[in-house]
């Protein structure tokens, strides 16, 4: 992973975004890249979705929500999906596209980031806590609440 770069989605990388792979037990805390594709373009001021590359392969998919006026403070400024293929898992990709969307928001002026994740053998709590994110609450729903200082 030495040359980790991100892209808006384009027709190009679109298809290669949608045909991620995930681990054995991962798809049910995944929801598929088009749907925030279709957000990107929708609503283009509040959504910041790239892919990630390492040289030309698209390794990974991350989507950002900023809302500063959300009367919830988990919305403002989050990641709110974020992929990355099997293959490049353990590799600092989804590190590098965590980054780059802190930076993102940073840019527009926030000081934090959040993230909503369910728990779950397979899910993706370990890996927002093991890149800083602290658990901060709780959704009606049950899903931990994570928050990062950038």
């Amino acid at each position: 992973m030495g040359d980790l770069r991100v892209e808006e989605l384009s027709a190009k990388t679109i298809v290669a975004a949608n045909g991620l792979t995930l681990r054995p037990g991962q798809e049910q805390y995944v929801t598929p890249v088009s749907y925030s594709a279709n957000d990107a373009y929708l609503n283009p001021t509040t959504t910041w979705a790239r892919v990630v590359l390492d040289g030309e392969e698209v390794v990974g998919f991350v989507r950002g929500n900023f809302d500063p006026d959300n009367p919830r403070e988990e919305f403002r400024s989050c990641v709110w999906r974020i992929n990355v293929d099997a293959g490049a898992q353990g590799r600092g990709v989804g590190r590098f596209a965590v980054r780059q969307l802190a930076e993102e928001a940073r840019s527009r002026g926030f000081e934090t980031l959040h993230v909503i994740w369910e728990t779950g053998d397979d899910g993706p709590g370990e890996f927002f806590r093991r890149i800083g994110f602290v658990e901060v609450g709780e959704t009606e729903y049950g899903e931990v609440i994570g928050k990062l200082a950038i």
